[in-house]
């Protein structure tokens, strides 16, 4: 009895006020009294829900049904599902020059708090970096030198660029297109020539990059002429700017061989069983001889020796060729004379940089000092400079290549004076050129620097240069290279929506021809002769000043000119006709 009295159960009572209990409903009193049941293992939000077969059915579902929605409606928020992880940041990497900080003012600078802002950023993304650019310098000058070398094109009009002005139209080419379709004759020899291992010419070509470039065209054809293989040029190193590039940092040396193999044999150096031979050499050929005087001069020699030596082409050989010979100066010039890839890069590059917000300008300065001396001309700046320029031209009177006979103000009357920035400013409003127009300027940097350039700035802010568009370390391996800094304001320009140069040179002459060669892209030729008694006309009405300027230049705007017009045309500036034709034969109509 007393172990049945120890096992029984043990009730112990609680005392609660009757105010409470009555308070409680009979299902929340039971709560209280009774315990609560352990949650079954089986349940399905349990801890092992991993196990169950509807879990697993049921994330299938999910996820090919949330599939089907991205497929379907291609939404937004998906970014992580996108096959494209890329399409995101494209339009970033395509801004990075146009999205940054917005200029407060076209006189302003980077902030200090900007710059911390851009240190801060990943060093070397573009995308991180600007230029605010100082109106009246195309320099663009930035006091920080980490942040030079990427502009923030402020104020075009990306969408529209005001593409309905008339200044972008292009001229009507007339359906002009490249055909180099040599004679049988030619054909004939051509195999006979490059099989040919007994002759050899050697060329030095001296100048600026286009002048070299002249010389090697002329070069291709002399060795042409004689039958002989051609040697690499030797580019002679320049005087005045110590530049000592070979043919292969400026041209693309395979492609050059590879484009004339069927009509010159170009070889890197000569062959040893010539090395020890000495080669005829002529170094004052008279100007613009004929290939019948080639021959008769240097054929003789060259096949007793082997090997010919030519110095200073320039404008040696005649403009007026036979057709066969005039399309290989096309060849050579507008196929063969492939930049070098370094080059070539770069100049794409910063063109597509130019055009991120639509077409651009491409202008030709001719306003430095040696400019300013060899013409006989004074840039209208101030009595300093003036007087800069008449003790150079004492000093040094054989760079005077201008009429030594006419004063300044004749010459300048006369249309042989390249033009000032105000003029090239008025000339290009005239034109209907927008204040918004993004205007790439090649050339060295003017006499007077800003000062010269603000009349021009004032009118079209969106102003830059080759050190604006690139970052430092691009430009760094053409550095101290003027031929590869000529060469990139060369592909830059050609790319261009318009081209114009202020004055005539060897860079406004190629770019002519290329752009004919191209299906004649626009082209301003500046009338200076006929415009300039207008200028000086203060009392004539700007509509009335512009719709004299627009008649003046309505045929000066790279239309299809015909070479045959006029004697002594280079076939590379005009290509019309020996190296372009019509389908439609409107050739007679010119």
């Amino acid at each position: 009895m007393a172990k049945s009295k120890n096992n029984a159960k043990k009730v112990s009572y609680i005392s609660v006020p009757s105010q409470i209990i009555n308070s409680l409903s009979s299902s929340s009193l039971q709560s209280l009294l009774l315990s609560p049941k352990k949650p079954s293992r089986n349940r399905f939000f349990g801890l092992n829900l991993y196990r169950s077969p509807r879990f697993w059915f049921l994330a299938l579902f999910l996820f090919c049904f949330l599939g089907m929605l991205k497929l379907s409606y291609n939404l937004d928020p998906l970014v992580p599902f996108s096959p494209y992880p890329c399409v995101t940041s494209q339009p970033l990497l395509q801004d990075s020059f146009s999205k940054k900080l917005t200029t407060r003012s076209q006189l302003g600078f980077v902030s200090n708090g900007e710059k911390n802002d851009i240190k801060d950023q990943e060093v070397g993304s573009v995308d991180a970096r600007e230029l605010k650019s100082e109106v009246g310098f195309g320099s663009n000058e930035v006091k920080d030198e980490s942040l030079k070398g990427v502009v923030d094109f402020q104020g075009g009009n990306s969408d529209g660029f005001e593409e309905e002005s008339e200044f972008w139209k292009q001229p009507d080419g007339l359906g002009y297109k490249p055909c180099l379709k040599f004679s049988r004759e030619y054909s004939r020899w051509s195999e006979q020539i490059v099989k040919n291992r007994r002759k050899y010419l050697l060329v030095v070509v001296s100048g600026g990059m286009n002048q070299q470039r002249n010389q090697i065209v002329d070069a291709v054809v002399i060795a042409r002429i004689l039958g002989a293989a051609l040697v690499v040029p030797i580019l002679q190193v320049n005087v005045i700017w110590g530049d000592e590039s070979e043919f292969s940092d400026i041209f693309d040396l395979e492609h050059f061989k590879r484009v004339l193999a069927n009509d010159v044999r170009i070889v890197s150096s000569l062959p040893s069983t010539h090395i020890t031979t000495r080669p005829v050499v002529e170094s004052r050929t008279p100007l613009h001889v004929s290939p019948q005087w080639i021959r008769a001069r240097y054929l003789k020699r060259l096949n007793r020796e082997g090997v010919l030596l030519l110095r200073g082409l320039d404008s040696r050989l005649s403009k007026d060729l036979p057709s066969d010979l005039q399309k290989l100066r096309c060849k050579v010039a507008f196929n063969a004379l492939r930049f070098a890839p370094p080059v070539l890069e770069l100049g794409n590059k910063l063109a597509e940089r130019m055009r991120s917000k639509g077409p651009y300008l491409a202008l030709h300065l001719r306003m430095e000092l040696d400019v300013w001396v060899r013409t006989g001309c004074q840039p209208g700046l101030s009595h300093e400079y003036d007087e800069i320029i008449n003790n150079e031209r004492k000093q040094r009177p054989e760079l005077l290549t201008a009429r030594s006979n006419m004063t300044y103000h004749e010459r300048k009357l006369a249309g042989l004076c390249p033009l000032n920035a105000m003029e090239v400013a008025r000339l290009l409003k005239a034109l209907g050129a927008p204040k918004s127009t993004r205007i790439y300027w090649a050339g060295g940097q003017p006499l007077g620097g800003k000062e010269a350039l603000q009349p021009l700035t004032r009118e079209f802010p969106h102003f830059y240069n080759k050190e604006d568009l690139a970052l430092p370390v691009e430009l760094k391996p053409f550095a101290n290279r003027a031929s590869l800094m000529a060469a990139i304001d060369y592909i830059v320009s050609e790319n261009s929506e318009v081209f114009m140069p202020s004055h005539g040179g060897n860079m406004g002459h190629a770019i002519q021809g290329h752009r004919a060669y191209a299906g004649h892209k626009k082209y301003i030729t500046p009338n200076k002769r006929h415009m300039l008694p207008y200028f000086l006309n203060s009392s004539l009405p700007g509509a009335e000043f512009n719709r004299i300027i627009k008649e003046l230049h309505r045929d000066s705007l790279g239309q299809p000119e015909l070479r045959t017009i006029k004697a002594g045309r280079d076939v590379t500036k005009y290509p019309v006709p020996e190296c372009m034709c019509s389908d439609s034969h409107t050739g007679s109509s010119l």
